[in-house]
């Protein structure tokens, strides 16, 4: 271990280099995968980099709207209507001397850089100052999945034979909701253990929330505002309805605990309706976010969800005859690793080789892919990662050089203590 920890350190100037050419592919999608996404300009410079390292397998996996269809109907995930042209997951399988396998997903798209003049550098430049590599992506999550590949690469660089298959999943439409990794379990991608490369500080999260985005819409009586009293102001009902979610979300507080993560809650984060102030309005609508934790599922939270909302028009003269409508138009599952499996004092222990101190167990309140593999694939799931959350979809984002060579080390080190 020290050995292979003091060649990681002679080669950690060429480890950075292959970040840099990463961060300098702009691999962004578009209106959130809706419209796209340029992740091919990554892909093809990782299939070179999978080629120099001498990867068994390389696979490339289309994203399709079919198997997103699929997954939705059986697992009420995936996100549909996504323009797909030219975005493909793709796999590398660097086989071992043994049976036990670890893969490592990462999403190689990142958010659009949004105004280049707010950015102190080229956001595509992948320029290096003060121990910091700046651009799009670089923190959200590209140092992450090039981590996961120079682990394999400092496992060579050190002559360390690989004592098990190490697979690298680099995914797309993750920013979309994680499509990419979806197909990728449908598809039966798996292993052992599996890693998501996200950023998490050093810290390892082995749970985190799931959500649901509901649409909630009522009707009214356009007039005059000066004739309020004949029509019927769907702005009001809505806002009674939210009152009705607010003591929901109060029930929820008082009767979910968690260990890791925080109580359910909801955001009501868009309010459309009305024309003009002299104009009572006749539609309005809400978009919101309820988060809820493992052991709660899809099912419950819109039952739930739906029966607050019923029970507030049932109570109400107009609504009881004109009912809101509901509608669902995003969601994903939560995640939960059990701390008792091998998997995590594995992950620990390698941790502690490589680093020298103990890693702190949390959960996170923002879902990431991690619920795709633990919760589809079926697979022993950890997610870790170098960068910070705040880092994340921010301008001038970045990601500090040694966190990123940490990890490299981190996953050297835990890819020979799992597949052993």
């Amino acid at each position: 271990m020290t050995d292979l920890m003091k060649s990681i350190e002679a080669h950690r100037d060429d480890y950075v280099e292959h970040l840099v050419k990463l961060v300098q592919c702009d691999t962004h999608d578009i209106d959130h995968g809706i419209g796209g996404g340029l992740e091919k300009n990554g892909q093809e410079y990782l299939r070179t980099v999978f080629e120099e390292l001498g990867a068994s397998r390389i696979k490339e996996d289309p994203l399709t709207e079919d198997v997103i269809t699929a997954c939705r109907e059986k697992y009420h995930e995936g996100n549909p209507g996504h323009d797909y042209k030219d975005r493909y997951n793709l796999y590398a399988s660097f086989p071992g001397t043994g049976e036990k396998s670890i893969l490592f997903d990462g999403h190689v798209d990142s958010m659009p850089a949004g105004n280049h003049d707010n950015w102190l550098h080229d956001p595509y430049g992948g320029v290096i100052e003060a121990g910091k590599l700046y651009g799009v992506g670089a923190c959200d999550m590209k140092a992450g999945l090039m981590a996961s590949i120079m682990a394999v690469k400092a496992l060579q660089d050190a002559g360390i034979e690989l004592p098990g298959t190490v697979k690298i999943a680099s995914v797309c439409d993750e920013e979309g909701g994680g499509n990419g990794s979806l197909v990728a379990a449908m598809h039966g991608e798996k292993a052992d253990a599996v890693v998501v490369c996200e950023p998490t500080d050093y810290e390892l999260i082995a749970a985190h929330m799931g959500w649901v985005f509901f649409k909630v819409e009522t009707e009214g009586i356009a007039v005059h505002s000066g004739l309020k009293l004949k029509g019927v102001n769907a702005i009001d009902k809505i806002i009674k309805i939210i009152h009705a979610l607010e003591e929901m979300e109060h029930r929820w507080l008082l009767t979910y605990k968690h260990p890791l993560l925080p109580p359910p809650s909801g955001n009501v984060g868009v309010i459309t309706g009305g024309d003009a102030g002299s104009t009572v309005p006749d539609y309005c609508s809400i978009q919101l976010c309820v988060h809820y934790q493992p052991g709660m599922t899809y099912d419950q939270v819109v039952k739930e969800f739906t029966d607050a909302v019923m029970l507030c028009a049932d109570g109400d003269a107009w609504l009881r005859e004109h009912r809101p409508k509901v509608s669902v138009y995003q969601t994903g599952n939560p995640f939960e690793m059990d701390l008792a499996h091998p998997f995590v004092k594995v992950f620990r222990d390698s941790f502690r080789e490589a680093i020298g101190r103990e890693v702190p167990i949390v959960g996170s309140p923002a879902g990431c892919d991690s619920r795709t593999w633990r919760n589809i694939a079926g697979c022993p799931t950890l997610q870790y990662g170098p960068g910070r959350l705040a880092q994340c979809h921010a301008v001038n984002e970045y990601v500090e050089i040694q966190q990123y060579i940490d990890a490299i080390k981190i996953y050297a080190s835990l890819i020979l203590n799992w597949c052993k």
